[in-house]
């Protein structure tokens, strides 16, 4: 039987030399340029391994890549992103290096080395004649880490096609895999009172701050931690002087759920916000909603073929799940099984292949 891990431990300086290519192109998710330039190359490396491929033109963020390797009736999609959040330059005060067995560099982690792995595990499937009973497409796109605006209805769409969906997002701290990510979502409550000079006219004033007050000790008390069930107000903003009953005030909401349902009872409840003082106008807008990608029976299948792979390969795998959201929640919206966090943090990449299969 075939020792992955030994395969891909051989091929550990073609895998950095690689990163090491992909990392010291800069690629923040607000340079089109500098994103499009290591789109450029990675499309040419998958090409050369075989894939068909679509690039989808972009004005604002850098092309989205759509690489489709086999065939078959049935699909895997494959997720990962090569933006990063960091500007041009960064590399120069964090540069690309190898000490004590890590690899440092802007990207390496968040999730250039994921891209890199799959690009090893096609490699792999290709010199070894492994069979493929599905196609594999390969979605790398240019601006997760600014909520994928872009990118999220390729993603729901190909996943929508899909019989399960693999996510190289970096692996938990201690290698585990994500079978579960919590929703997430942000508003803004807005406030709307009536100046008048604090010292003269106090009484005729509606001071916004203070109905905000109200509004964010109700939001705070929505939090319910057996349900997984968050909101935190992390930013508020209003007033104009200290001697001036302010007109406005605002705050800016994060919600976290772990069941789509529990989205739905904020954004009912934030629609219910009234004014506690008379005078007062409350409003609210919501930026944007990241469905949770909850664990289905399904998805613990799939956890269970990658526990069964990952054994024969001398790993005890386990499962979390994260706070944090990926574009794994918006594959999981297609209601397929989502395996998040198979770009690991060790340079041994999981067993694609197998799962593949």
């Amino acid at each position: 039987m075939q020792r992955w891990n030994n395969f891909f431990q051989n091929k550990i300086d073609d895998i950095l030399l690689e990163l090491k290519n992909y990392v010291e192109m800069e690629s923040p998710s607000s340079n089109k340029e500098a994103v499009d330039k290591l789109g450029s190359y990675i499309q040419q490396q998958f090409i050369k391994l075989g894939c068909r491929l679509t690039r989808i033109k972009q004005e604002e963020f850098g092309d989205q890549l759509r690489l489709e390797y086999g065939e078959g009736e049935e699909q895997i999609l494959i997720l990962g992103h090569f933006d990063t959040v960091k500007d041009i330059g960064t590399l120069e005060q964090e540069p690309w290096r190898v000490e004590e067995g890590r690899v440092y560099g802007r990207g390496t982690y968040d999730m250039k080395a994921g891209i890199v792995f799959a690009y090893f595990a096609l490699q792999a499937i290709r010199e070894h004649n492994l069979p493929l009973n599905k196609r594999l497409v390969f979605l790398w796109n240019t601006d997760e880490e600014m909520g994928s605006p872009s990118s999220r209805e390729y993603i729901q769409e190909e996943a929508s096609k899909s019989s399960s969906v693999l996510v190289l997002e970096p692996s938990y701290g201690n290698g585990s895999l994500k079978t579960s990510r919590k929703g997430g979502g942000e508003f803004k409550v807005m406030v709307h009172g009536k100046a008048a000079h604090a010292g003269n006219d106090h009484a005729k004033g509606v001071n916004a701050i203070a109905e905000l007050a109200h509004h964010i000790l109700e939001i705070q008390s929505w939090t319910n931690y057996e349900e997984g069930t968050t909101l935190s107000v992390g930013m508020i903003n209003g007033g104009s002087a200290s001697n001036v009953v302010p007109e406005f005030a605002e705050a800016i909401v994060d919600v976290r759920v772990a069941k789509k349902s529990a989205m739905s009872v904020i954004q009912n409840r934030t629609v219910a916000l009234t004014p506690v003082h008379p005078e007062a106008k409350v409003s609210v807008h919501w930026e944007f909603v990241t469905p949770p990608m909850e664990r289905t029976k399904q998805t613990e299948q799939l956890y269970r073929l990658a526990y069964e792979q990952a054994a024969e390969e001398g790993f005890d795998l386990t499962e979390m799940n994260a706070g944090g959201t990926s574009d794994g929640n918006f594959a999981a919206a297609a209601g397929v099984p989502v395996l998040d966090g198979l770009g690991q943090s060790e340079m041994v990449p999981m067993p694609l292949m197998s799962i593949s299969r």
